[in-house]
């Protein structure tokens, strides 16, 4: 049977070379932030029947707006994000599609500052330190601290693998992305907690002199199948969205995909080690 705990300096080392490169990127040039976070302009149309969103996308594409976001959100009805525009280029730019694709109504032109940004960063952030904070209470009064602690440190792996990714490849990220990254960390907290649970049943049973190291890879053996097979499902379903689900969800599907795949590899690679690292260490400084 192979020892993943044994082996537990080569799962740290592998994240380690996952996570740096993130961080460094994160650093040095940050991430791709969307309208959501940078402020744009928010503008709906009325567009003819014969219209599709394909044609809607190659023209804006041609105007030199390849970077905008844009979704049918109704019946001929589109919303197109755009960056920042002036009064004057809002008009011209109106003007240029009404000119290429001719039956076009405006519905609505907003221009989104970048104060609704700053505040969905700070929700964002606030969120992710509240969840954990309770997920640590959580985790400590159904197990213990230590697990809890684990727990934390394998939720912020997933959470900096993802964002490093969408910083080293300049993916842009929308609100969406700040939902993935908070779907992510629910989904992952589930494997973890199967897998301490599992330790602590068989905790109970354990034999006289049977080294921790062999009763958490045990434990890691006997809900192998049921994780492999969960993220199997999951991922399956993702990547059909992926590839069939339109452009205006790929941000969220593709931090999914990014974060269920390292929320697999945390739970059974990075918390339970991290949980037996950190007993070691009391038992040492005893």
């Amino acid at each position: 049977m192979f020892n993943f705990v044994k082996h537990r300096k080569i799962w740290y080392i592998i994240s380690l070379l996952v996570i740096l490169p993130g961080l460094y990127s994160l650093i040095t040039r940050g991430l791709n932030l969307g309208i959501d976070f940078t402020g744009g302009n928010m503008i709906e149309l009325k567009l003819g029947p014969d219209i599709t969103i394909q044609q809607v996308r190659e023209t804006v594409n041609e105007l030199g707006y390849g970077s905008s976001r844009i979704q049918q959100s109704g019946n001929g009805t589109y919303l197109i994000r755009t960056k920042e525009l002036q009064e004057d280029e809002s008009a011209k730019f109106i003007s240029n599609l009404q000119a290429k694709l001719h039956d076009v109504k405006l519905l609505r032109n907003e221009r989104v500052g970048p104060v609704i940004g700053r505040e969905l960063t700070m929700n964002a952030i606030m969120a992710l330190l509240i969840a954990s904070v309770l997920m640590l209470i959580y985790i400590t009064f159904r197990f213990e601290f230590k697990q809890g602690v684990a727990a934390i440190i394998a939720l912020l792996h997933d959470v900096l693998v993802v964002i490093g990714v969408f910083s080293l490849f300049q993916i842009e990220i929308d609100s969406a992305f700040v939902a993935a990254v908070l779907t992510i960390i629910g989904y992952s907290i589930n494997d973890t907690i199967i897998i301490f649970d599992r330790i602590r049943e068989n905790m109970k049973t354990r034999k006289k002199g049977e080294i921790l190291e062999d009763l958490v890879n045990i434990s890691l053996w006997q809900t192998l199948a049921r994780s492999i097979n969960t993220v199997l499902t999951v991922i399956f379903v993702l990547l059909a969205l992926f590839f069939l689900g339109g452009t205006t969800i790929k941000t969220f599907v593709l931090a999914m995909l990014i974060g269920v795949s390292s929320g697999a590899y945390s739970s059974i690679f990075n918390a339970s080690p991290v949980w037996v690292d950190l007993k070691l260490m009391e038992k040492a400084n005893r």
